[in-house]
């Protein structure tokens, strides 16, 4: 018998690889099925199907890599994972690593609700444990979709750990005392995540092709929502069109298109951000311990970037609006996450 060639070794019996190289230079590459007859099938693009249409032309049972967790949490890294945002890239596949040390080696279909609420009540990160078993449960549907299991999925009903939301709220003071140490690059950034309410990465990536007329354009990265945002009333700029063309004329010198960016004209990534704003932050810590104001050192140090986006919604009087520009579709989010100062009251005389 001839011997396989190496690129089809890692296939079942009888399922080889196609390759052919495009006009564009791009190399086009499917799975065939060689039946019994010498009649060649088919099977697509995706190995995980293939295999699978392949165990019903073989009237075998699923290929036994795909019965284990370790399988489907392979194919689950390689096809799905790539298709999400970055920062849920990176969630992810922290996710994963921590379910992988419990359930790699389990049979999907010997999971059950109770193993699921033990794997919750083992991790003593409470928040992080149920945004693995979110995530396990995604990949048990994706399993039933590819028709790896027919068994429910064992993490539906399962109670989550109970959360509270992130309450900090920075005053004025706050963030004055940051604000007065930041480097130019980090008051443009922390001035206009204020200003459009939006998340640390939507602000790193807005570009001055982003304005269009009298709006700044947001395609906020985690959702997809669209918003438009407006730069000027009656023909005068607003706060936020006075701030874009502050950040115009201070990289006016750089060809790069983003508006957050470097002394030297480099796009400033989220690691840059980073750095920059710890410095800030210890700076401003520092000096207020030198002036004897220790607990505004401590409310300082318990100051992140993200706490931005919960003070312009707490900051906007009507939440309609907050709700708007942050982009929820349920007012609910917005009141119960990221408003956090209580509402306005008049005394009762």
């Amino acid at each position: 018998m001839r011997p396989r060639k190496t690129e089809n070794r890692d296939l079942p019996p009888g399922m080889y690889r196609r390759k052919r190289v495009r006009a564009n230079g791009k190399v086009w590459e499917a799975l065939y099925y060689r039946a019994p007859s010498g009649k060649d099938i088919f099977l697509g693009n995706d190995l995980t199907k293939a295999k699978l249409k392949w165990a019903e032309l073989e009237a075998k049972a699923t290929p036994a890599e795909l019965t284990i967790m370790k399988g489907i949490f392979d194919q689950y890294a390689l096809h799905i994972i790539p298709k999400k945002a970055p920062r849920t890239q990176r969630d992810n596949a922290g996710e994963l690593r921590q379910l992988r040390e419990v359930f790699d080696s389990a049979p999907i279909d010997a999971i059950t609700p109770a193993m699921v609420a033990q794997y919750r009540d083992s991790r003593s990160a409470k928040t992080r444990a149920n945004r693995e078993i979110a995530l396990l449960s995604h990949v048990f549907n994706i399993a039933r979709e590819w028709g790896l299991t027919t068994k429910e999925n064992p993490c539906v009903g399962v109670r989550k750990n109970k959360e509270k939301p992130r309450d900090y709220y920075a005053n004025e003071a706050v963030w004055q005392a940051v604000y007065e140490e930041a480097a130019a690059e980090l008051k443009d950034a922390m001035d206009l995540a204020y200003l459009t309410g939006q998340r640390p990465a939507d602000v790193l990536s807005m570009r001055k092709d982003d304005v269009e007329g009298i709006y700044l354009l947001v395609s906020q990265g985690k959702t997809g929502k669209r918003l438009r945002i407006l730069l000027e009333v009656d023909g005068v700029n607003n706060s936020l069109g006075t701030l874009l063309e502050r950040i115009k004329r201070r990289t006016s010198n750089h060809l790069s298109p983003f508006f957050i960016l470097s002394a030297n004209g480099k796009r400033l990534s989220w690691e840059m951000l980073r750095n920059r704003w710890q410095d800030a932050r210890e700076a401003a810590a520092a000096r207020a311990l030198s002036e004897k104001q220790p607990e505004l050192a401590n409310r300082i140090t318990q100051f992140q970037f993200r706490d931005i986006r919960p003070k312009a919604a707490s900051e906007i009087t009507d939440l309609a609006d907050a709700s708007l520009l942050l982009g929820h579709s349920k007012e609910s989010i917005t009141e119960r996450v990221y408003r956090r100062v209580g509402a306005i009251a008049k005394p009762s005389k």
